[in-house]
């Protein structure tokens, strides 16, 4: 991983860089159209930084995943891989974007990954085929219950000491009793906006470079992968996005005025 960010270092331990995902197996390729690869590139005083994360997409114009992807000092810019199964080849199918600006939750704290979530507006509108088109996310009263089966994808590590992966990685995930992610994360846990997923027994999970990419619920987008143990991999802490739901679309309201003419973006 290229860059670690350790708040409260004997806990918490975010996801940001490049990698693959731990137990998981190739996917088909193309089979998740929703997925994006975030290409960031952090200038702060003299120094360049560059890494990677995941994320979605959830209408053409716009991408969701995790606020701590991009909350840097500096100045920061994205580039967004549609289409991609094998982001280090130049895929006919992949479709890269500029990100024009991003809208972070007004409440994040990086204390904790509290409203882990951040909005991305594309420079330009995706082209949606068959290869790359948004996904759908729950309104507030969607809930997923514990002992649902879900997914999780992304060019995460697939072991603590492994490089990169080229091609998109996926496990299954099951949600987990929030009391098991109370015990081990204590008050940094927030039952109604986090979700507990993924258990010491099925030895899956998103790990560093996944984080944003999204958990998939029954062909929905439920999480975001947002922070995990220093110590122990498994479970993993999701930003709850149906306890965003009201935000996230007052956000794309406003994105859609901004694109009216004479708005200050639609030049």
């Amino acid at each position: 991983m290229l860059l670690l960010l350790l708040i409260s270092s004997a806990f918490l331990l975010p996801w940001a860089g490049a990698g693959r995902i731990i137990g998981g197996k190739e996917v088909k390729r193309h089979s998740r159209p929703y997925m994006a690869y975030l290409n960031i590139q952090v200038l702060h005083q003299s120094s360049r930084k560059a890494y990677s994360c995941g994320g979605f997409l959830i209408r053409p114009d716009a991408v969701l995943s995790a606020a701590h992807c991009v909350a840097k000092e500096g100045r920061v810019n994205i580039t967004v891989i549609l289409g991609a199964h094998n982001i280090r080849a130049r895929e006919r199918s992949q479709q890269r974007i500029r990100v024009r600006d991003w809208v972070i939750h007004p409440k994040y704290s990086p204390a904790g990954f509290k409203n882990d979530i951040v909005i991305l507006k594309l420079k330009t509108k995706a082209k949606i085929n068959k290869n790359v088109q948004p996904i759908s996310i729950p309104r507030r009263n969607e809930h997923v219950r514990a002992g649902t089966k879900c997914e999780v994808a992304g060019w995460g590590w697939t072991s603590v000491l492994e490089h990169p992966s080229d091609v998109m990685m996926e496990v299954e995930q099951e949600v987990q009793n929030e009391e098991t992610c109370k015990r081990l994360f204590g008050r940094n846990f927030k039952r109604w906006s986090m979700i507990c997923v993924g258990d010491k027994n099925s030895a899956k999970t998103p790990y560093r470079g996944d984080s944003g990419g999204p958990l998939v619920c029954n062909q929905k987008a439920y999480g975001i992968v947002s922070y995990g143990h220093k110590i122990c991999l498994f479970p993993t802490v999701f930003t709850r996005i149906s306890y965003f739901d009201s935000w996230i679309r007052q956000q794309l309201g406003m994105f859609a005025l901004q694109e009216l003419p004479g708005s200050p973006s639609s030049d």
